[in-house]
C-alpha cells in the first residue's frame, strides 16, 4: 500500500468484517479532512475530526485478529501518512493566520494614528 487511499484497499479492509470496516470509515474520513484541509475549510476538518475520533474509539475498543494485523498496519501507516500532511497543512494556516493579525494590527494603528494626525489639523 502506497501513501495514498485506493478503491481496491476500501473494498479488502470491508470484506474482513465490522473492525475493519469501521478502519476504512476513518481513512475515508481522514482523506475527506485532508482534501478539506487542502482547501482551507478547517470548520469541516473540525466537524469530521469529531467523528473520526470516537470512530478511532470504537475501532481499537478491541484487538485487531491475527489475520488483520498486515492490512491494519498498511491502513495505519497510510492513515499517519495523512495526518502528518494535515498537522502541516494546520501548521501553514496558523502561520499564515498569524501573519494576517500582525498585517490587521498594523493596518488598524495606522488609521488610528491618520485619524488622530487629521484631527489635530482640523
Amino acid at each position: 500500500m502506497g501513501s495514498a487511499l485506493s478503491a481496491n484497499q476500501l473494498d479488502m479492509l470491508l470484506a474482513r468484517g465490522h473492525q475493519s470496516a469501521l478502519l476504512a470509515n476513518i481513512l475515508v474520513r481522514t482523506q475527506r479532512m485532508l482534501e478539506a484541509a487542502r482547501s482551507d475549510d478547517w470548520p469541516v476538518v473540525t466537524i469530521l475530526e469529531k467523528k473520526r475520533s470516537q470512530l478511532v474509539k470504537q475501532c481499537f475498543s478491541e484487538p485487531v485478529p491475527p489475520e488483520n494485523t498486515e492490512i491494519f498496519s498498511e491502513a495505519l501507516a497510510i492513515m499517519l501518512h495523512m495526518n502528518e500532511e494535515l498537522v502541516a497543512l494546520l501548521n501553514e494556516a496558523k502561520q499564515d493566520a498569524a501573519v494576517k493579525h500582525s498585517e490587521d494590527k498594523h493596518s488598524h494603528q495606522a488609521i488610528g494614528h491618520y485619524l488622530e494626525t487629521k484631527s489635530s489639523n482640523t
